[in-house]
């Protein structure tokens, strides 16, 4: 059984998948946008970022999901998106 993942723990996944130590982001304010003018991320990231959700937490996110914007709008958002639909 897959526990509830934590903001911290949504944080640490955003990161390693997406290699962000690598460019000195090592932390992730869970209110900040995380696409455009926020933390920069864009569509390719999206994509690694939602397959990697989907091996850790078996929670699939799809393109067509008409709020896909809101859930990836922060990291907090993300979370509580996973923590709702996480398989059990």
């Amino acid at each position: 059984m897959l526990l509830t993942p934590t903001i911290e723990q949504v944080e640490r996944l955003l990161i390693d998948t997406l290699h962000l130590a690598e460019t000195g982001v090592t932390n992730i304010d869970p209110d900040l946008v995380l696409f455009g003018t926020g933390l920069g991320l864009d569509s390719i990231d999206a994509l690694e970022l939602a397959l990697a959700i989907n091996k850790e937490y078996g929670v699939t996110l799809k393109s067509d999901d008409a709020d896909i914007v809101q859930i990836f709008s922060t990291l907090r958002t993300l979370t509580t998106y996973i923590q709702a639909h996480i398989a059990t």
